[in-house]
């Protein structure tokens, strides 16, 4: 049995024309979880369309991916809620 979101990813990356073996969708996915819980839930999604921008202004290369989402998460942790001692 297919995973759902693989197969979504596989429909999705079809119908755009792009490879789904760029997308490293654990990292993206973090990204999400990180600005959603550290800043605001509608924030997660625009940030990780911001972060396909950004990786695709520098060529789209899986490295280029993994800057910009380590940026993304890096401000968004900024955000977090200093842990009370």
């Amino acid at each position: 049995m297919t995973n759902p979101l693989d197969a979504w990813i596989a429909e999705v990356s079809a119908a755009l024309g792009v490879d789904p073996a760029a997308l490293d969708r654990d990292t993206i996915l973090d990204v999400a979880r990180d600005v959603a819980h550290n800043v605001a839930r509608p924030a997660a999604p625009l940030t990780t369309f911001l972060v396909g921008l950004a990786a695709g202004a520098q060529g789209g290369s899986p490295d280029a991916v993994r800057a910009a989402a380590a940026t993304a998460q890096r401000l968004a942790l900024a955000h977090a809620e200093p842990a009370a001692e």
